[in-house]
């Protein structure tokens, strides 16, 4: 039995695999609020208790660079090291790699139903992979092909500069480089990035809301959610919210194009996390490949390249993989 978990900066994904049933077939899991929670021990000390299931091992995928076994998750106080935590836990061995990493682990073992293509493109076998998932904040990794398989990459991408494409988002640089000092792209293309470019529209822009859908928005705990939900919410129309997830979807075209180039991702572009679930019925609309390929004379390339929606939780699935292959190596 290998126990693999998905440490976000919101929620916690733990669930149990085993060497047969293999990374997309749990025995048992849970989904916990991160915060929740003082450590990552307590919270794996918990749900082991709760299934009274031997485990041994453990893999868990952390939304944060994982340096020399060490991390800092990048929206939580949390300080993890592989040796400290199979010590607490009693583990034989613990396993931690960047989220992304894991995602893009997921990518090659991908079943049909698991994933939404937008773009079939025309795919280049064996061609470099990027992964772009924006979830609390924005995640980045990409695949290269060794002649036998695919080898993952993590990165901090989704720390790289945000590139404005047009008048509004320009605007809304300068409005993030006031607030927070540095405009990087995850300020303005993932789950914390929403309320920030709402916030613009209706501060700057001027963009009404009803009062309605501010006091909700206001009042939510998840401030992302409502804004997306309601955009697309035929039965309570805001202007605001839809421009929001407009912007957002260009936005996140562009940065999945930049990294497309910066790789040459003739393999493919993978949107992971979960804001685009949230979303998929704005990113299906032609607004997104059209952002995604607006790169100039390099328009027909992008138009080759594949664009597909991940609606499986990819990170468990690769982090799991990645746990049940060092199991079964002996490590």
């Amino acid at each position: 039995m290998v126990l693999a978990g998905d440490i976000g900066g919101t929620k916690t994904d733990l669930a149990i695999f085993s060497v047969e049933g293999g990374p997309h077939e749990p025995l048992t899991e849970t989904e916990v609020h991160s915060a929740d929670y003082p450590s990552l021990q307590a919270l794996v000390s918990e749900f082991l208790k709760q299934v009274k299931t031997p485990v041994e091992r453990a893999s868990f995928d952390v939304a944060g660079p994982v340096i020399d076994g060490r991390v800092q998750i990048t929206n939580l106080p949390w300080v993890m090291d592989e040796a400290s935590l199979a010590r607490d836990l009693n583990f034989k061995s613990v396993r931690l790699i960047n989220d992304l990493e894991a995602v893009a682990r997921a990518i090659p073992i991908l079943r049909p139903g698991d994933v939404r293509t937008l773009n079939a493109g025309q795919p280049v076998p064996n061609g470099p992979i990027g992964v772009v998932a924006p979830g609390t904040g924005l995640g980045e990794s990409f695949l290269t092909w060794d002649g036998s398989k695919y080898v993952p990459h993590g990165s901090e991408g989704g720390h790289s500069d945000f590139a404005p494409t047009d008048e509004r988002q320009i605007g809304l640089l300068r409005y993030v480089l006031e607030r927070f000092g540095h405009a990087g792209v995850e300020r303005v293309c993932s789950g914390i990035g929403i309320p920030n470019i709402y916030e613009y529209l209706r501060d700057v822009e001027r963009i009404p809301e009803n009062s309605e859908v501010a006091q909700l928005i206001a009042s939510a705990k998840d401030r992302t959610a409502v804004i997306a939900n309601t955009a697309i919410d035929p039965r309570q129309p805001s202007k605001l919210c839809a421009t929001t997830i407009e912007t957002f979807v260009s936005i996140l075209a562009s940065e999945a194009a930049n990294l497309a180039l910066k790789v040459m991702a003739t393999g493919g572009i993978y949107l992971g996390g979960g804001v685009p679930l949230h979303v998929l019925s704005a990113l299906e609309r032609p607004g997104f490949m059209e952002s995604f390929k607006r790169k100039g004379r390099f328009a027909d390339l992008m138009g080759r390249i594949p664009v597909h929606v991940i609606l499986t939780r990819a990170a468990l699935v690769g982090a799991a993989a990645y746990g049940l292959e060092s199991f079964k190596n002996g490590e």
